[in-house]
């Protein structure tokens, strides 16, 4: 679902519009050519396209011709276009014979032009291949080029080639000194669409993962904590036989050294002094005896079930009084370092007894689903 709805919010971001669709956009079509440069230039437009035909002439060392889109209101008067929000332009371009041209713009420049005076306006540009098959191109308007010609012709420092797209005042097509002198030819510019971001559509995707994906981590840590409760459940379950220190003492030991075992343990677990040395000479049960008895009946060594019953208590502890800190708990089952039995009680839960208690806190809190 995320990755559809990103699809379609990036894919919606990149927006275009038709240069001839533009709200309010008039033109007028200019030429121009340098001195003896053309013979019988024809240009036009004609559905959108902008179709230029012309001949150059070899008597100048330079020639050009061009054809522009000069942008006027509704009354025919000069106009300024805001492109500054466009990133790109693109068109179907198609030369007969194939060759080099020139695709620029006219901007204005508070400081430096003179209205209506195009050559003092600044004129980035890119230069185009194309040939009779046609091809789409995509110009990336900030980064055309200033023409050195033009910042010479101005007087300006060579490093000044900036230029600004909130007073675009003509788009213009023209030849390059590549295109070829004495033949007859053709160019057309088709299909002109001006492209930019609604990054309306990014900031609602952004929105929504961050949204969405805060949603999942809730419901991940929610059922994280539910595992962790029932699991934690369970391991109280399994140890509830060891709550019954009685009759883990009295009724299924009957033999003697076994019975005594188990009731000192039951009885005095909590006593912090309590070691194997104290087992051995309070019983009478010698103390490899002592780890055999424990092993066969229990499953632990000595040190093994003390834990065992201290840990079982602990945790009923830390359900049943909430009022007694982590470190009463721990001095109360016969831990004398707190740090210990947090380390110990961490390998028995998985947890530590702060988790151990806020889980248990949190499910008691919320009904059972």
């Amino acid at each position: 679902m995320s990755i559809l709805i990103g699809y379609l919010c990036v894919s919606r971001s990149y927006h275009s519009v038709a240069l001839f669709e533009q709200e309010d956009f008039s033109w007028e079509l200019r030429t121009h050519s340098t001195n003896d440069a053309t013979t019988n230039l024809h240009a036009r437009v004609d559905a959108a396209r902008l179709i230029m035909e012309f001949v150059l002439s070899g008597s100048n060392p330079h020639p050009y011709v061009s054809s522009g889109l000069f942008f006027t209101d509704r009354n025919g008067r000069p106009a300024l276009f805001d492109w500054s929000r466009f990133g790109k332009i693109s068109f179907e371009a198609r030369c007969f014979p194939a060759g080099t041209i020139r695709v620029g713009l006219a901007t204005f420049d508070d400081k430096l032009s003179k209205p209506g005076d195009l050559m003092t306006y600044r004129s980035p540009l890119a230069y185009v291949n194309c040939n009779q098959d046609g091809a789409r191109v995509e110009l990336d308007l900030a980064h055309l080029a200033i023409p050195e010609w033009w910042v010479d012709m101005n007087k300006l420092n060579p490093s000044d080639l900036g230029y600004s797209l909130d007073k675009v005042a003509q788009i213009e097509v023209g030849t390059s000194n590549a295109s070829r002198v004495g033949t007859p030819s053709r160019i057309e510019i088709a299909g002109i669409e001006m492209h930019d971001r609604k990054y309306g559509y990014l900031y609602f995707l952004a929105a929504f993962l961050v949204l969405s994906w805060a949603a999942f981590g809730f419901w991940f840590i929610r059922q994280y904590a539910l595992a962790l409760t029932n699991d934690l459940q369970g391991r109280m379950q399994k140890d509830l036989p060891l709550v019954a220190y009685q009759q883990l003492a009295l009724e299924p030991h009957r033999e003697k050294g076994k019975s005594a075992i188990l009731k000192l343990l039951a009885t005095r677990y909590a006593d912090s002094e309590l070691d194997l040395e104290t087992v051995v000479s309070e019983t009478g049960v010698n103390r490899n005896k002592v780890n055999d008895i424990l092993k066969a009946e229990m499953g632990y060594t000595f040190i093994g079930y003390l834990n065992k019953l201290r840990l079982t208590e602990a945790s009923r502890l830390l359900v049943e009084n909430t009022s007694a800190s982590i470190a009463e708990i721990a001095y109360s089952v016969g831990y004398k370092n707190s740090s210990y039995f947090n380390k110990l009680f961490k390998e028995e839960y998985q947890c530590t007894p702060k988790a151990f208690r806020d889980a248990c806190k949190k499910e008691a809190r919320e009904p059972a689903l």
